[in-house]
């Protein structure tokens, strides 16, 4: 009779043992106990702990998309893909488009972001596929003009948001050179057409007494905020009046901000459905020979923009506007 084996010896052939059912399990196969169990002359509880290293193994790897499960109808162990909601490989690959599409971020900032949904998401025999589809619009992609990286700015605003805590703001207008000063209560953040932004009532602040308090949130483009500080003072919005960015997005048009108005208008185009995902409130008074009857609640004057460029597909039978 031989010498027993080592506590390293018995080590080793375990770790060979998870090597090879780990191994089999990735070429599809499905693994018997009790087959495995007369394969590597051990008992079945033997092998039973080491599906259960293997099943930890899975379940600890945040970017692991599969789990080893016991298939009652093959009556053995298999890899299945995990219960946990992922993303199959068409939806990354329209995630990505749709991000490259928007133009958002610099290519510092988007391109990590594509690679991290692809690397993460996408299986390994299909990455060659999706990262081929989308590398034509990754080397021709446009960054916004201003190349401002904002991020990590991001963040920290929308927990300002989150936590209803003012921040002071220095703020570069379109129009004006020099950077305006706001105390501010940030209620939410959009995005829309190319560039993030900032929904903000203004505080009253001693600072800027001439700043009117407005009672709809004013819109600041996020990157071009120059400076920002989070308060540790809080606000509090009644809860029948609190933001809802939902909502607002609906009524906002270019991101104009302004007062809330209902449109009345006589749309005599041929797609409706255009003018209806356009103006998400649209709602259609009437229709006959002469057209649609739509009216729609909107914030600010941003829906003018869009009605001029309509030409003569678009009558406006009443803007909306207070009487001076």
């Amino acid at each position: 009779m031989g010498d027993p084996p080592t506590g390293e010896e018995i080590l080793d052939k375990k770790v060979e043992r998870i090597i090879n059912l780990y191994n089999r399990l990735n070429d599809g196969e499905i693994l018997v106990k009790s087959d495995e169990a007369y394969r590597f002359g051990v008992n079945e509880r033997s092998i039973q702990r080491d599906l259960d290293d293997i099943r930890t193994y899975f379940a600890e790897d945040p970017e692991s998309n599969r789990e080893l499960v016991y298939d009652r109808a093959k009556h053995g162990y298999v890899l299945a893909r995990s219960q946990k909601k992922s993303l199959t490989n068409s939806e990354i690959l329209t995630v990505c488009k749709i991000l490259l599409e928007s133009r958002s971020l610099t290519r510092d900032e988007m391109f990590p972001i594509i690679d991290k949904l692809l690397q993460c998401g996408v299986q390994n025999r299909n990455h060659k596929q999706v990262a081929d589809l989308i590398r034509n619009e990754k080397f021709h992609y446009l960054e916004p003009h201003h190349g401002k990286k904002f991020l990590d700015d991001m963040w920290d605003i929308s927990s300002a948001v989150y936590e209803h805590r003012l921040m002071r703001i220095r703020y570069r207008k379109l129009k004006e050179p020099d950077k305006v000063m706001r105390l501010i209560q940030p209620v939410g953040i959009m995005f829309s057409e190319y560039y993030f932004y900032l929904c903000a009532f203004i505080s009253e602040s001693e600072e800027m007494p001439d700043v009117p308090k407005r009672p709809f949130p004013t819109i600041y483009r996020i990157d071009r905020i120059a400076e920002y500080e989070v308060l540790d003072e809080h606000f509090r919005i009644p809860y029948a009046e609190r933001f809802e960015e939902g909502e607002f997005r609906k009524r906002i048009q270019f991101m104009f901000g302004g007062e809330l108005r209902k449109i009345l208008f006589l749309y005599k185009g041929l797609s409706i459905e255009a003018v209806l995902d356009r103006l998400p409130t649209a709602e259609i008074v009437r229709h006959d020979e002469a057209g649609w009857l739509v009216s729609a609640e909107v914030y600010g004057d941003g829906v003018d923009i869009w009605l001029r460029g309509q030409g003569n597909n678009i009558e406006v039978v009443s803007d909306g506007r207070k009487n001076p």
